[in-house]
């Protein structure tokens, strides 16, 4: 086990960036919101729990209700959720709260646990500084919205990061327990499985390991159990997400429009023609502003360039939005990865890519940065890389701020975030 003094360091700091994070996005949503008129495409904010749940919770809400539906027809259907965050809201529900309520309670507590292991954990292998800004990156990245609202980003990241830990510190029982648990929370558990197994042989952990990796399927064994007894199709959930993604593989379709609804702008890639000519307008503007910023590099000082990029940085990201945050998010990730491979746990690498790698053999890009977020892997080597230039983690993180609350406002109005 860590030492006493690394889950109170870890407690303090992480209940912090907890708190103040979830205030900005409590703030964004219940107060600032229901003050904005309804935008185009949402609906006016309200001062209720109901501006926690939208999207992905309205199926979560279903299941609690209803149970689950299947009909094998390539449809839409509620068996692609895996069951483990409704059953636990419907246990909650049990005294007497609302869907809303216990859903985010859930969220929000397993978010916080998350946070205080990640710190533990980062402490004991890299040090202090990497365990603080590694634990800010997960409070603060845009996406942790989704660890506030009724998602299940809070419980998975819980459940396989202690997983991750168990597994570096040779704690084998726990290994066994938290992974299984996050295998039955959502489908890109399924990457823990292959990487845990990989990272078996790849250190020669023996016998122990082996075993505890392959239990850590327990979870999606039993929902593809449940699965078969009740819709008499053992891959269900699988078969489910033809709703969602027409097939399995890499979708070089998708991504080739993403690259061109970065380089077009979304609006004028749905029409086909420059309906929104404001778009290349300011792509050009902020391409002809990074190369200046170049040029005059030399003449601007380092503290200047760096704030000036990182401002259009910032606007670019606000410009193209969920299409370059995807690019960031998946390759981006990947990239980090690849040049801390040395430096890193090697499970913290291998989960990395083999959670990287399922989503681009998933079959589609819907939601693939907020996926990608949950692969704790992905904040572990952003954070290691700010312990190391501070600067750039202050500008990261104020960027974040912005962000968060950008993304905290249009969940709030029922517009697609991720």
């Amino acid at each position: 086990m860590f030492k006493n003094k690394l889950w109170f360091n870890g407690l303090l700091f992480a209940g912090a960036m907890w708190l103040f994070s979830r205030i900005i996005i409590a703030l964004s949503m219940l107060v600032v919101s229901p003050l904005m008129p309804a935008p185009e495409g949402g609906v006016a904010a309200t001062f209720s729990w109901q501006v926690f749940s939208a999207w992905d919770s309205i199926w979560y809400q279903s299941i609690v209700n209803s149970g689950y539906e299947y009909l094998g027809d390539g449809k839409r259907h509620s068996v692609a959720f895996f069951p483990l965050f409704p059953l636990i809201i419907r246990s909650i529900m049990a005294c007497g709260l609302s869907f809303e309520v216990a859903g985010t309670l859930v969220n929000n507590v397993a978010f916080l646990g998350a946070l205080i292991v990640l710190y533990a954990w980062i402490d004991e292998r890299h040090g202090s500084s990497a365990a603080r800004w590694t634990t800010a990156v997960l409070a603060w990245c845009p996406f942790s919205l989704f660890g506030t609202v009724v998602y299940t980003e809070g419980l998975y990241l819980l459940f396989s990061t202690t997983a991750l830990w168990a597994f570096d510190t040779k704690q084998y029982g726990l290994l066994s327990i938290s992974g299984a648990i996050a295998t039955a929370i959502r489908p890109t558990g399924i990457a823990l499985i292959p990487a845990f197994l990989l990272a078996t042989w790849q250190q020669r952990r023996g016998v122990k390991a082996l075993l505890a990796s392959l239990a850590t399927s327990g979870g999606l064994c039993l929902y593809s159990l449940y699965c078969r007894i009740q819709f008499g199709d053992a891959f269900a959930f699988l078969n489910a997400q033809k709703g969602w993604r027409s097939s399995l593989g890499f979708d070089s379709a998708s991504w080739w429009n993403i690259l061109l609804q970065i380089v077009m702008g979304t609006t004028n890639w749905q029409y086909g023609y420059l309906k929104d000519p404001w778009y290349p307008l300011l792509l050009t503007s902020i391409i002809a502003a990074a190369g200046l910023l170049w040029w005059k590099r030399k003449h601007l000082g380092e503290v200047t360039l760096h704030y000036a990029a990182a401002g259009l940085g910032f606007f670019l990201m606000l410009l193209a939005s969920d299409p370059l945050s995807k690019v960031i998010m998946i390759f981006g990730g990947a990239y980090l990865l690849w040049r801390l491979r040395t430096g890193l746990s090697p499970i913290v690498v291998i989960y990395g890519f083999c959670g990287i790698g399922l989503l681009l053999a998933s079959g589609g890009t819907i939601s693939l940065n907020r996926l990608a977020y949950g692969i704790v892997s992905l904040s572990i080597a952003l954070g290691v890389v700010l312990a190391h230039h501070r600067r750039w983690g202050f500008i990261v993180m104020g960027l974040f701020a912005m962000l968060l609350t950008s993304f905290a406002l249009r969940f709030s109005q029922n517009l697609w975030v991720a």
